[in-house]
Formats: C-alpha cells, structure tokens, sequence
C-alpha cells in the first residue's frame, strides 16, 4: 500500500507536474526546447489546478446527479429502505479532541446532509468506511459516534471493510441485501456521485442519489476565478482523482 500511494502521487497531478518541472531544470542546457516544453506543461498545469474556474469547469463534467428537493426528503421513505452514508477519511489524533481521531470535514459534511435526510424521512442509517491504513477505528465507527453524538441520529448498521467506493457498495450489499433492503440513499460528495451510484447499482441496488458538496456552482470569484488559490489545488487533485477513477472503475469492473 505506502509504494502504491507513493507511486499514485507522483504520477497524478500536481506531481506529475512537478516532475517536470524539475526536468525542464535538469534539460535546460543539453535540450533546451524539450526543457522549455516541460516548463510550460509543468507550469502552466499548476496554474491551472490552482484557479477556481479550472475547479468549476472540471466538477461541472462529474456532478451529473442533481440535489435533493428538501421539499421531498419526507418522501424518502417510499423511495428507499435505507441510507447509506460514504466516508471520507479521518483526521488524524486531533488534541482538541483529546487526541481522538475525527471524520474529515468531507465526511462531516455528508453527515450533516444524512442526519437531516434521516430525521425527516425516518430511514435507518448504514456508514460505509473501513480503516485508514490498518489502524483503528474503522470510518464508519467514528460516523456512528459523531452522528448519534453530534446529531442525535443512531446508526442501525455498520460497513466497516471498505477500502475503495466499489468495496463499499459490495459490503453493504452483503449487510443489506440478506435483509431484504436494495433501495437504498447514497450521499456523497457531489462530484463521486457517478461512481457511488455505478458502484451500488453494480452490486444489486436501487439508488436514489443525495449529492452534497456541489463544487460545480458559480463561486463568484474575484477575475473570473483566474488568480490562484491553495484550496482551488487541493480540489482540482480531488476532481483528477475521480475522473480517473470513474474511467478506471468502467474499465475494469
């Protein structure tokens, strides 16, 4: 696992990019049209991560599913037997919290999205979400705790195995499914959305999609969105990495 993510970070943007970067500095003088194409590639790719048009433009492409009418999330219950909560990842021994790791503020934030939609339609709740590199607790343990703690929503089931979004549609499929539940809301980021719902259709299920996060909005920025921001990064690598998953799950699922 820790060679495949070293190697999965330095062939995805920015890596990538900053690769060549560093060529166009090691080719400077023995090629210098090859160092000078590096450099604009390099260059002009982290400009373009960093803008947030780029992150509007790009997230436009994945978030496909539209949002909840909040006017229907009543209606839920005839729609679906259950929700399904997606983790996110965790952060790490945080001192706040007495040293107690935490859901990441994307898992929080499809949590604040499941408790509203589980106390309007009174659906139980399934998260989804093994453990963060071998150690414990599993994701879908710290989203039970913080959504009965936080929300006052109890967690029925518990998908504690999953390593990958198809891991989490085949496992809960195999606590659902026996129990006779194959409809079932998805929450998710706005932009996973695609590869949620490909993912738990493939295993058997029903989806009724409830994206959150939509990163495809106008964002009003100052320049059209065209000065750079640190978060505008973060979030283009975020819609790199699902472009390729959703490309990669379609060919080798």
């Amino acid at each position: 696992m820790p060679f495949r993510f070293f190697v999965k970070q330095w062939l995805m943007p920015p890596g990538i990019l900053l690769l060549l970067l560093l060529a166009a500095w090691w080719w400077r003088r023995r090629r210098p049209r090859l160092a000078a194409v590096c450099f604009a590639v390099g260059l002009g790719g982290l400009w373009l991560m960093s803008t947030p048009l780029a992150v509007q433009r790009g997230a436009q492409a994945l978030e496909t599913e539209p949002a909840l009418a909040t006017e229907g999330w009543t209606d839920l219950a005839v729609q679906a037997d259950a929700i399904v909560v997606l983790g996110a990842g965790r952060e790490r021994g945080d001192p706040a919290w007495d040293g107690a790791d935490q859901p990441s503020y994307l898992a929080l934030e499809r949590m604040r999205y499941a408790a509203q939609l589980a106390k309007a339609s009174g659906l139980p709740v399934l998260t989804s979400g093994g453990l963060h590199y071998g150690v414990p607790p599993s994701e879908a343990q710290l989203m039970a705790e913080r959504l009965q703690a936080d929300f006052g929503v109890k967690v029925t089931w518990k998908e504690e195995a999953s390593r990958t979004t198809w891991e989490n549609a085949e496992f809960s499929a195999k606590i659902l499914q026996p129990l006779g539940i194959r409809r079932v809301v998805v929450v998710t980021q706005a932009w996973h959305m695609q590869r949620s719902r490909w993912s738990f259709e493939r295993a058997g299920f029903e989806v009724v999609p409830a994206p959150v996060g939509f990163l495809g909005r106008d964002h009003a920025r100052p320049f059209a969105g065209l000065l750079p921001e640190s978060r505008a990064m973060w979030q283009s690598g975020q819609l790199l990495n699902e472009a390729v998953g959703l490309l990669g799950y379609r060919l080798f699922y």
